[in-house]
Order: structure tokens, then sequence, then C-alpha cells
């Protein structure tokens, strides 16, 4: 990357200029600013170099890779094959960056030896992967829970496959986090899935949207009973018209998106608040410059209050 002192010099000109707005120190602003990152979801059509050259601009201090140039499995990407993986790392790492989530398609509710085998190498390719972008996690899920499988099977196989893959990351600086996510969303069900599979590399990521949206359990209650388990999150906000689900900028849904944020501040969490833009899934929405950059003013305008 080229022109990385006028970046910075704007970065720490930028962040004066944010505390002498709001009349606090310094030192406050950089003790109450969160950690922030976001997905590669939401710019689906960015190089890796647009992606870091955004994110040092904007304040950012994590990049969530889930896709490059809508090539969704990374471990076939060119940015990461061994030929360019050391000089990809490097860009990052460059502008006080760091690679903090692979996002896989890693899918562990399936009961087919095939279709189960698929998406058990997958995730364990991203481990390895992750291992060596110096990555500490990687995001496997559930989807819509099978039909003609009864819950508790489907169940005990997602905590089974949390199991293996944590297995397989062991002696790694990598965990493998299940996204509440699809039909996994409930509280109760997360604890079962969860304490089936204790493993020191296994943990969270609450999408607190996925969640609340569905099951309008209050987050403050998921936060508690959670908490052990979350080391990511994914931050986005959302309107409901009936079945309709619509995402908006931060503050501008339904979401109380910021009553999970408190409960993670107040409850102690280091971690990253990773905002998934799904610009991929969903084109209509609004461009990731504007999106992203206004995600980042929001967030540190609520952390100084």
């Amino acid at each position: 990357m080229t022109h990385t002192r006028s970046r910075r010099d704007f970065l720490q000109t930028s962040a004066a200029l944010i505390t002498t707005t709001l009349g606090v120190s310094a030192f406050d602003f950089r003790k109450k600013t969160p950690r922030l990152a976001f997905s590669t979801l939401g710019c689906p059509d960015w190089s890796l170099a647009q992606i870091v050259e955004f994110a040092a601009q904007h304040g950012f201090k994590g990049i969530e890779v889930r896709g490059l140039k809508r090539k969704m499995d990374l471990t076939t990407c060119p940015e990461f094959s061994k030929e360019n993986i050391a000089a990809s790392l490097r860009m990052v790492r460059d502008e006080g960056l760091e690679f903090i989530n692979l996002g896989s398609s890693s899918t562990l509710h399936f009961a087919d030896a095939d279709t189960r085998k698929k998406n058990m190498d997958e995730g364990k390719r991203y481990i390895d992967l992750a291992q060596e972008l110096k990555c500490p996690y990687i995001r496997v899920f559930p989807n819509n829970f099978p039909k003609d499988q009864e819950k508790n099977q489907t169940m005990d196989l997602i905590a089974k496959g949390l199991l293996e893959l944590g297995d397989h990351a062991k002696g790694s600086n990598v965990a493998v986090l299940l996204e509440t996510h699809g039909d996994l969303i409930y509280v109760e069900d997360l604890q079962q899935v969860m304490s089936a599979s204790e493993h020191k590399n296994v943990g969270l990521v609450w999408d607190i949207t996925n969640m609340w949206i569905k099951t309008k359990e209050a987050p403050s209650m998921a936060y508690k009973k959670l908490k052990n388990y979350i080391r990511h999150t994914h931050i986005k906000d959302a309107k409901q018209v009936n079945e309709t689900i619509t995402y908006t900028r931060l503050a501008q849904g339904d979401v109380p998106i910021f009553e999970a944020i408190d409960a993670l501040s107040k409850g102690g969490y280091k971690g990253y608040y990773s905002f998934e833009w799904e610009k991929l899934w969903h084109p209509e929405l609004e461009a990731p410059e504007l999106a992203i950059a206004d995600y980042a003013v929001v967030m540190k305008k609520y952390f100084l209050q």
C-alpha cells in the first residue's frame, strides 16, 4: 500500500477533531473506541487492496473475510495462494489491520455422509488457512433444520461437528465459531448445542439480528446466558413488516441492537463489533462505501456518549 503515512496522519487528525467536537480527551477517545470490523459480504466487488485501504481510512481495525470478488471459497482465492498469502498478510498488517474471522460455508446439520464430509473438509481447510493468516476465528453455521430429521438429532450433529473441527484446530491459535443462524437462534437451543460441544477451540458468533428478528428474545437475556461462548459478533440493523425483512443502516431499524452492544461492552467483551452488510445476498442494499462508513461513525459516536 502507498501513502501509508498520509493516511495515518489523516486518521490521527480525524480523531483529534472528533474528540474536540465531542468534548472528550484523546485518552478517553482511545479508551472508549470499540474494536470495529466489517465483513467483505458487504463489498463483494472490492479487491483485497480496496478493502484494506477503505478499512484504514475509516478507522476499522479488523477485516472479516466472507468471500473476495464474489469467490466464496477463500481457500481457492489467488490472494491466499501459496505464492501470494505472505504479501496479502503483509498488506493488511502494514495498515495496522488484522484478519479477524474467515467466513466459511461449512454447514454442520447434514446427516448424509458424503455431504457431511464435504462440509467438514471445508471447515478444516479454513482452519488451516486461518492459522497461516494469523486469524483467530473461522465461522461455521447451521441453516434451516431438515424437515425429515428430528430436531435433537440435528442439534447433536451440529455439536459433534463442532467437536471434530475443534479437535482439528487443537494446538493452533484458531477457534471454530458457530454463527447464530438459520433455525439455531433460540437461546435454549444454542445453550444445548454449546454445552454439548465444550472445547477450547469452539465458540459462538453472536449475530444479534439473526436471532431477535425471529425470536424477539431480549438481547440482554441472550447475552447473559450465552456470554461464556461469545467470541465474535455480527452487528446489523433491520426493519420487519410482516415476513419481509429489510436491512437498514445502524440505528435506523427495529432491532434493539444497542441493548446488545451495551450488554457486550458492560459485560467485559473485548472482541470485535463486525458490521455485516449483506450486499452480496441483497444487491438492492445501499453502496458499501456509504453504509460501512456510516457504521463506523455511528459506533464511535455511541461509545463516546
